[in-house]
């Protein structure tokens, strides 16, 4: 029995003697199937190929895999006073990786934007004694590997600590969550691509499909800037290597809204 790794999108399955037929995440219109057809991968094969990768991405650890493997996301570590938890989540874990976390005080949980980003979520709670997977409750049919570690949390805020705060802003999925983050050198939203910060790095954008350029509803970007109203933040972390907005984030949030709902008329 093996937890196979779909190789488009990353995520692991449950257990089964063989690969699976089908991966609906990547069968659903927001995500695409491979161009040579649905494939699959298991995580022993996937460190033959890839490494695992640590460095400090504007102020923060960070995770990542390379070779780019899938969506090519990278996780971060929200180290708080009151414990630390690790935000989205790649498709590998590795010793050197557990060691570092733990010598920054471990893990007290796991939260995950949305369901592109579940990866291995369940080899990374074992990897720390089970902790918690807090996934919105919304987002329940996308989880491929059931584990006894996630948490379906429902309504529009969850408090992980006094520091760390869950606001489900919906959009790209209807579960869709982000992390609010307060700390010292000013706080923080990290934001997977909820909010997808752009290239320029002074703005964020939306949409319902990245891949397959379908933009999201004026309504769902409305209830995303009213989700996220009452929080303060100078910072945006989006979900890729060096795409963050460092200062200003709030007022960058408010003009790229503005920006967005003019554009799409």
């Amino acid at each position: 029995m093996t937890c196979f790794l779909c190789l488009q999108c990353g995520v692991q399955f449950a257990a089964t003697e063989t690969p699976p037929e089908h991966c609906p995440i990547c069968e659903d219109e927001r995500q695409y199937v491979r161009w040579d057809g649905q494939a699959w991968i298991t995580p022993q094969e996937l460190a033959e190929g890839h490494r695992l990768v640590m460095k400090d991405d504007a102020g923060v650890l960070a995770f990542g895999i390379e070779p780019r493997f899938a969506i090519g996301q990278r996780a971060l570590l929200a180290q708080t006073p009151h414990g630390n938890v690790l935000w989205d989540c790649i498709s590998m874990v590795t010793d050197e990786a557990v060691v570092e976390i733990n010598r920054r005080g471990g893990l007290t949980a796991i939260a995950i934007s949305h369901c592109h980003y579940y990866s291995v979520l369940a080899c990374w709670s074992e990897a720390f004694g089970g902790v918690p997977i807090y996934l919105h409750a919304d987002d329940r049919r996308w989880i491929m590997r059931p584990h006894k570690a996630i948490v379906s949390w429902e309504g529009g805020t969850l408090a992980r600590n006094s520091s760390l705060k869950l606001i489900r802003c919906g959009g790209h999925f209807a579960g869709g969550q982000v992390l609010h983050w307060k700390r010292d050198g000013g706080n923080a939203l990290l934001s997977g691509d909820i909010l997808q910060v752009t290239p320029t790095r002074r703005h964020v954008s939306f949409m319902y499909s990245y891949p397959n350029q379908i933009p999201l509803n004026a309504t769902a970007v409305r209830r995303i800037a009213a989700a996220l109203e009452s929080f303060q933040f100078d910072h945006i972390y989006g979900a890729w290597w060096g795409q963050n907005v460092i200062g200003d984030a709030k007022a960058a949030l408010g003009t790229s809204v503005a920006r967005y709902l003019a554009a799409i008329g």
